[in-house]
């Protein structure tokens, strides 16, 4: 062992060590390597460096975007309040659906973004129906973790392991290569949760109430609950073509809070803009009933209020609960004379004075300061009117505002969008990196996400720890290091056969990924295994895919994986809940891809 291979050995062992105890950040780490990499005199700064410009950690970053543009538009959301009706009171087909939802989510997004989007939705199903969070949250972690075995963009590990095969000079793997893997390893997971969640039980007490208020209770301390109708447009109706600021009632001191359209393919959609025009068939939401004869002469026919018509919009218009600041411009004046909608493009909803909402004719109503008010609008606008300090205090927003899709009505445009770069993905008409940002724009260009969110969606510690890790793989190669290691593995177990390599390559794998991260975990393994093939004089493939999937296998520990950390809070797991659980699954799934793998991928 040459002195060179022992400095770098010195240095991963100090990177894994810092990663173990998690102080400094991963991504800090990484920078740190970056640095001390070209001062052991084994790799110059370009090929330090190198690992910034390889092309899957931009493709890392376009499908960030991607996955960003799913969310703003509401498609993740969508799917979780399928869920919620489909599954009913089911436990069992809550598991399955919740399971097969997310995992086929994160086979095109982030697994980390996918749990975290549905976590609210798992505590809402499981307050709904009584489950325990226990026995939901595990399956969700898990589900997570097998999506990255689904395809090849899933997850980080896999681009890197296919990437480290070109670099030898092969071909990579096909986008579905790993899908048949995922399946398999899905459906075993799915089975296995239905027996495990029992074993969760429902840890005492569930998780605490979340003490924010939300859209049901504002319009509940508001009155507007009580003042609210909807009101059908008919096809003879004055009021067709009229924008929204231009309607005025004769006899009542009604105003229109909202207008309701159905919309072909885009299910129904909620304006409050005051440049809205009526169309026929459209419905008005209005705050305090005209009179029959003003219903008869305007053509509105009054149909059903849900109670819970404001939360169903919640994703798509925003609602807040604003204080009039002491030295405020709206002080002495009327909510009229404000001319919120043409202002701020908000509608107030309602006024509070005193601790008391006004029932009725609260827009002619002098403000004070301190008075609070309810708007409603877009949730840029409302954010937008949090800025306005000087003249309005935004207290807390509702609840809803976790579940926001911002770009509601581009939902068909970004499904559009992820169709068309998985479609290059699996032609190879282009490289992936390609479709990937052909992707990310497309998200762009259709509105489904903005610049500002695009940046803000990237998460930067993911690749400066993809790029700091990646010049290991070469300072070890240049050193002998994946040599000494693939030597190592062909002597302790290479006269057992190559499914015992398989075999020791998952453990180890597994093992080391219990410490550090799965992308750097396959960082380091790829190329152990893929020489190991070589000296064997055998396919890299089954080598390679054997890391994909054990690097995806972080099932034993909380800290495995940053999926599994999401879910311990409001799953009120302990570490033995993961160790318990997670080692016999991590058992099962290396025994089936130790038999599998061979077969569909010969040696």
């Amino acid at each position: 062992m040459n002195g060179e291979l022992l400095l770098v050995l010195a240095l991963l062992a100090a990177a894994i060590a810092l990663f173990a105890i998690g102080r400094p950040r991963m991504d800090v780490v990484a920078v740190l390597v970056v640095v001390a990499l070209p001062l052991t005199g084994v790799l110059t700064v370009p090929e330090t460096l190198a690992g910034f410009a390889d092309p899957n950690v931009i493709l890392i970053a376009a499908l960030f975007v991607v996955g960003e543009g799913l969310s703003r538009t509401g498609v993740t959301y969508r799917l979780g309040d399928w869920l919620a009706d489909r599954a009913g009171a089911s436990a069992t087909r809550l598991i399955v659906l919740l399971m097969l939802s997310v995992a086929l989510l994160g086979a095109v997004m982030s697994s980390t973004g996918v749990v975290a989007i549905f976590i609210p939705v798992v505590l809402s199903i499981a307050a709904r129906t009584g489950m325990s969070p226990r026995q939901l949250m595990m399956p969700l972690s898990f589900a997570g973790l097998i999506s990255g075995m689904l395809t090849l963009i899933a997850t980080a590990p896999n681009l890197v392991v296919d990437a480290e095969l070109q670099r030898h000079g092969n071909e990579g793997f096909d986008f579905f290569s790993v899908t048949p893997f995922g399946l398999v390893v899905l459906a075993l997971g799915i089975g296995y949760m239905l027996f495990a969640q029992r074993m969760l039980g429902d840890g005492g007490a569930g998780v605490a109430t979340a003490s924010r208020r939300t859209f049901r209770t504002l319009v509940g301390d508001y009155g507007v609950d009580r003042r609210t109708g909807r009101y059908l447009v008919g096809s003879g109706s004055p009021l067709v073509g009229v924008p929204l600021s231009g309607i005025v009632f004769d006899d009542a001191p009604s105003s229109v809070l909202a207008l309701e359209r159905r919309r072909f393919l885009r299910g129904t959609s909620l304006a409050t803009s005051g440049d809205a025009t009526v169309a026929r068939g459209d419905t008005l939401v209005l705050d305090i009933a005209p009179g029959a004869t003003e219903l008869a002469r305007l053509h509105l026919e009054e149909v059903d209020l849900p109670g819970d018509f404001f939360e169903s919009y919640s994703r798509q218009v925003g609602m807040a609960e604003v204080m009039v600041a002491p030295d405020s411009a709206a002080v002495g004046r009327s909510v009229r004379d404000l001319r919120f909608r043409t202002e701020h493009d908000l509608t107030v909803l309602g006024v509070r004075h005193a601790g008391h909402a006004a029932d009725s004719g609260f827009g002619d109503q002098r403000l004070r300061a301190g008075d609070t008010l309810l708007v409603t609008g877009g949730w840029d606008a409302v954010h937008r009117l949090q800025e306005a300090k000087r003249d309005y205090l935004a207290l807390d927003l509702p609840a809803e505002v976790d579940e926001v899709a911002p770009a509601a009505d581009r939902a068909p445009f970004a499904l559009a969008s992820v169709g068309v770069m998985v479609l290059l993905m699996v032609t190879g008409v282009v490289p992936n990196v390609i479709a990937g940002l052909i992707g990310a724009l497309l998200m762009g260009l259709s509105g489904a996400i903005t610049m500002p969110a695009a940046y803000r969606a990237i998460h930067w510690p993911t690749l400066l720890l993809i790029a700091g890790m990646l010049p290991f793989a070469q300072a070890l190669e240049v050193t002998g290091g994946i040599d000494l290691a693939a030597d190592a593995l062909l002597s302790a177990f290479g006269d057992a056969g190559p499914r015992v390599l398989l075999m020791a390559l998952f453990a180890t794998t597994a093992v080391i990924g219990l410490f550090v991260s799965n992308t750097a975990t396959a960082v380091l393994m790829a190329p152990i295994a893929i020489t190991t093939a070589e000296h064997l004089g055998v396919s890299p493939y089954p080598f390679a895919m054997i890391v994909i999937l054990a690097a995806s296998s972080a099932f034993m520990t909380p800290v495995s994986s940053p999926v599994n950390t999401l879910v311990v809070e409001p799953g009120r797991y302990r570490f033995g809940d993961f160790v318990r659980v997670g080692v016999p699954f991590t058992a099962i799934v290396l025994v089936v891809s130790v038999f599998l793998v061979p077969i569909l991928l010969p040696y």
